[in-house]
């Protein structure tokens, strides 16, 4: 997988295909909405994902620490999806992340449903501030002059038409001032990022760099077209 570099002043990160930043300068592993147990409590139901999802986003996390050796790990919100998703959560997936959390310190930063959160290895925090970066679960529409916000919570995907046909994938989106990053869950559905909810974020444009297999596409958003279908 190649990772695609994106600057903030004097910072630079690394967006990774597999939907993560990567921060060299400090090693943080940045990752938003893994949604771990989305599946578990809800696996008899007909019509929805396969209870794999969890293990597949711990497995996907999992090579990622192994790649970039980070320090520290922090994961933007949605980490569980029911206020008891610990008791949901299958030992063995516990215990990988476990695991993980005796490599590298994680940080849960509180977001919807993550009342459990604190039950995780790690802590558990509203958000997080580090260097010139503010980490958060849903962005903010206000920011600090100086503030570089990281977040996460809309689970953004875009359009776009390519030989003949429309991809519509999961991306990153970003301008000078934030980086709102893909949902790291399999099944999390998704905003498409010409809706208000998420333009109106950036009132002086955005560019978005949608996930491919191995590197990621960067348009911006005038080239983009509406997601046809959300799940």
């Amino acid at each position: 997988m190649t990772a695609a570099p994106l600057h903030f002043r004097d910072e630079r990160l690394m967006l990774d295909p597999a939907g993560a930043a990567f921060w060299p300068k400090k090693r943080v592993l940045i990752v938003a909405d893994p949604h771990f147990t989305k599946n578990q409590g809800f696996a008899s139901r007909p019509g929805l994902p396969p209870a794999h999802d969890t293990k597949a986003a711990i497995e996907r996390l999992n090579r990622l620490v192994r790649l970039y050796r980070p320090g520290k790990v922090v994961v933007l919100g949605q980490s569980l999806q029911e206020t008891d998703g610990t008791t949901r959560l299958a030992k063995d997936d516990k215990g990988r992340i476990e695991a993980m959390a005796r490599e590298a310190q994680f940080i849960w930063v509180a977001g919807d449903h993550d009342a459990a959160s604190h039950a995780l290895p790690g802590q558990c925090v509203v958000l997080h501030r580090e260097g010139p970066f503010t980490f958060r679960h849903e962005p903010s529409h206000q920011l600090g002059p100086r503030e570089i916000e990281l977040s996460g919570h809309f689970h953004p995907k875009a359009s776009i038409d390519t030989r003949g046909k429309r991809v519509s994938r999961p991306c990153f989106v970003a301008d000078a001032q934030r980086l709102v990053l893909p949902a790291f869950g399999s099944h999390a559905g998704g905003v498409d990022v010409r809706e208000p909810a998420i333009s109106r974020l950036f009132p002086r444009g955005l560019r978005v760099f949608l996930l491919g297999q191995d590197q990621l596409f960067s348009f911006a958003l005038e080239q983009l077209g509406r997601v046809a279908e959300v799940a």
